[in-house]
């Protein structure tokens, strides 16, 4: 799947590009890892941070950055192992946030803290977990996909 975000001026600004996760060996008893891929079509350096509304379930890095104008990144989502319960199969979310980079970016922490929300752009995606049927073979799936974004 790709999603291309844009600011208010209609203006691409950074791409995300993920494949599905897989695990092989049963139902999420092992780290299961896929690469999220953050492109940045525009000429000026973006900022990114990814966030996820389940911390320790989830191991993300880089967890943030800078991409340069014209490149992309990759970066690793790690599922950690845990035992699967039905009822949170949706709750699991992502968030991809993205600017433009200031001139001084030495400190991103203060360079996310004074931005200001129209220069924020947002994109969302939301987990679903499938176990196998009882006959197939046992291969639990970890999809992403792409939420509304508002």
């Amino acid at each position: 799947k790709e999603l291309t975000v844009s600011t208010c001026a209609h203006q691409k600004v950074i791409s995300l590009d993920f494949l599905l996760l897989l695990s092989s060996s049963g139902p999420f008893t092992d780290v299961v890892t896929t690469n999220l891929k953050l492109g940045n079509p525009t000429d000026r350096n973006v900022c990114f941070k990814v966030k996820t509304t389940a911390p320790r379930r989830y191991c993300v890095r880089p967890n943030s950055g800078i991409i340069d104008a014209g490149t992309s990144i990759n970066v690793s989502v790690m599922l950690q192992p845990f035992d699967y319960d039905p009822n949170e199969k949706s709750k699991h979310k992502f968030m991809v946030q993205s600017m433009f980079a200031p001139a001084d970016t030495s400190d991103m922490e203060a360079v996310w803290k004074e931005a200001k929300p129209e220069e924020l752009m947002d994109s969302k995606l939301r987990c679903v977990f499938e176990l196998p049927a009882e006959n197939d073979k046992p291969v639990s799936i970890f999809r992403c996909i792409l939420s509304d974004l508002t």
